[in-house]
């Protein structure tokens, strides 16, 4: 075995791997490698359990979510793996303890009355801007997405959204040379690219623009460039002071919309369908918390249908 360092490793597993993810996964790795593995890591050849685990609480103690460390590993985990392949460094099998947390903090989402308030404020004073606030109200598509979204995958005949791309802006590290660039991508996950059902109010919003507009302009901007979401985060918050609606962050409109479908209970299947989550269990994890109240009529419905 020739033995080789983590910083040797992870240069030749970034070449191994830059064909076959998107440029931004790729980039988010990069950094990942840049700001936090390499500068740990990068000198040994060898991840011991110890190692790592000092590591993870390094990370936790400095502030950093459990979440985010975890994504972390993701990546260290890739690099050990194409090591062992390539037999420059040994395998080695981690049981990573997380310190126990207090409970999951409350989701942020909009109250009933302020979610009422911005819907109908935007059919009052409609502009292409406001429009992307009303969609992400009404069909929880991420900022990203709304962003991408051109009037071309309006379909007026049978009423749906059509999600194909997102945007975003992303980081790159080419040797010494940093820099952003903005990407327009298929979306997070394969069930990301998704039709989603418009609502009659929404319907009405589009149909007469539908007519008029170019099909191939961007929603957002009604021109041939998009505005990315930084931009339209800034312009969104704005909105919210104006409106007098407490800080929420643009990605909060999304969980009000998924939050008004499980209380009107809609199936947590469907849900998920919309929001293009990968898998049900992480519409389960977010959504679902079901209250003392509800426990106890599911209690007495399992009773009722066996006749006591």
């Amino acid at each position: 075995m020739t033995k080789k360092s983590i910083r040797e490793i992870a240069t030749a597993w970034r070449e191994d791997k830059r064909p076959y993810v998107k440029q931004s996964t790729f980039a988010a790795y990069m950094l990942i490698l840049e700001n936090h593995l390499l500068p740990y890591f990068g000198e040994d050849d060898a991840l011991s359990e110890k190692a790592v685990q000092a590591f993870v609480l390094q990370k936790l103690n400095g502030g950093m979510s459990v979440k985010s460390v975890k994504d972390i590993l993701i990546v260290l985990k890739m690099v050990m793996k194409f090591g062992v392949k390539h037999e420059w460094m040994n395998y080695s099998e981690w049981d990573i303890k997380y310190p126990t947390t207090e409970k999951n903090k409350e989701l942020e989402v909009l109250t009933v009355t302020h979610h009422k308030k911005i819907l109908d404020y935007i059919r009052q004073n409609f502009t292409f801007r406001n429009l992307g606030i009303y969609i992400s109200l009404s069909t929880g598509l991420r900022i990203g997405e709304v962003c991408a979204l051109r009037w071309s995958d309006i379909d007026i005949d049978n009423g749906t959204i059509s999600v194909q791309r997102t945007i975003e802006r992303i980081y790159i590290i080419e040797g010494e040379k940093r820099y952003t660039e903005l990407v327009i991508n298929t979306p997070k996950t394969k069930n990301s690219c998704r039709e989603i059902p418009m609502s009659k109010e929404l319907l009405a919003l589009v149909k007469p623009l539908k007519k008029v507009v170019n099909a191939d302009y961007y929603i957002l901007t009604n021109e041939p460039s998009p505005t990315e979401p930084r931009t339209y985060r800034n312009y969104y918050k704005r909105l919210m002071e104006q409106l007098g609606i407490p800080k929420l962050k643009f990605h909060g409109l999304r969980h009000s919309f998924a939050t008004r479908c499980i209380e009107s209970n809609c199936d947590y299947k469907t849900v998920s369908v919309l929001l293009g989550h990968s898998n049900i269990s992480t519409t389960l994890n977010l959504y679902v918390h079901p209250n003392m109240e509800q426990k106890k009529r599911c209690i007495a419905k399992m009773f009722k249908s066996l006749g006591k």
